[in-house]
């Protein structure tokens, strides 16, 4: 479950993908007759899971201090917690986010989220727009060392990218078709082969090693200018730690609700009445 708790944050947060609205808990909630929710979106879904441990931790905290602690602060402490339960570092989690009140499946659809199709410079690009370095790109995307992707978004990858392993290609393969559709599209894989429920540095190794499961994680390896950090990160794991927790800080301000903004949700999944 912590791998799933991970991930969720991960995305919501955008650390391999640029959160929409930031850290605001925008993800958790369900499609309504007002707003059709970011779950299903394509970055999203079936990418995002473990809700329901979001929902569970929610319902305690509710008992013991009722309106105080946001979906938004779960989101953020669960995540530090399941990294660091999962092997890697552990950081000090800013608390007083409060909840958004809607959420866009169109803004999350929009673009503004990184596809796993990107370059290298869209890459860049995306995490500068969101006041995030080139270094703290590449260290959040070592969060791809847990999780899991849909066949869908990388099929093209394994089929038709040169920059790739033929023997990590061909084990891909066997569980993602060619052809889409269903149910092949919603196959999955991890996307760290060799530690995928195990927060290190692996992730760096399998991208020198050309067996990064989307074009977007190859990209950061492959000829450009991230290489010399790519590969720092893959010989020490240490750097890499202190990167990713600098990074996660940095980010975890990005554009949170505070104050009298939003709201402290007493369900995750819908807003208060």
């Amino acid at each position: 479950m912590a791998a799933s708790t991970s991930h969720s944050f991960c995305s919501s947060l955008a650390i391999v993908v640029l959160a929409v609205l930031g850290c605001d808990g925008s993800v958790l909630l369900d499609d309504t007759s007002s707003f059709t929710g970011e779950k299903t979106a394509g970055p999203n879904n079936g990418s995002l899971r473990a809700f329901e441990v979001v929902d569970d931790i929610k319902s305690k905290v509710e008992k013991e201090c009722p309106g105080v602690v946001s979906c938004a602060d779960i989101l953020a402490i669960a995540a530090r917690d399941s990294v660091e339960i999962l092997g890697g570092p552990s950081w000090d989690v800013k608390l007083g986010r409060r909840d958004s009140k809607t959420a866009s499946l169109s803004a999350a659809n929009s673009g503004v989220i990184p596809p796993p199709t990107s370059t290298l410079s869209n890459l860049i690009s995306r995490f500068q727009a969101k006041g995030l370095s080139t270094k703290d790109m590449v260290a959040l995307s070592g969060a791809h060392t847990i999780g899991k992707a849909r066949c869908v978004v990388f099929r093209d990858h394994i089929y038709n990218d040169s920059n790739i392993d033929s023997s990590f290609a061909k084990t891909r393969q066997n569980k993602c078709p060619r052809t889409t559709g269903l149910p092949g599209d919603n196959k999955i894989a991890p996307l760290d082969l060799q530690t995928p429920t195990t927060f290190d540095n692996y992730y760096f190794k399998n991208l020198i090693s050309q067996k990064g499961l989307l074009h977007s994680d190859q990209e950061l390896f492959n000829g450009g200018s991230t290489d010399s950090l790519v590969k720092t990160y893959s010989q020490d794991v240490k750097t890499f730690y202190s990167d990713f927790v600098k990074a996660m800080i940095k980010m975890g301000d990005i554009n949170p609700l505070t104050g009298s903004s939003g709201e402290i949700r007493k369900n995750c999944r819908k807003v208060n009445n």
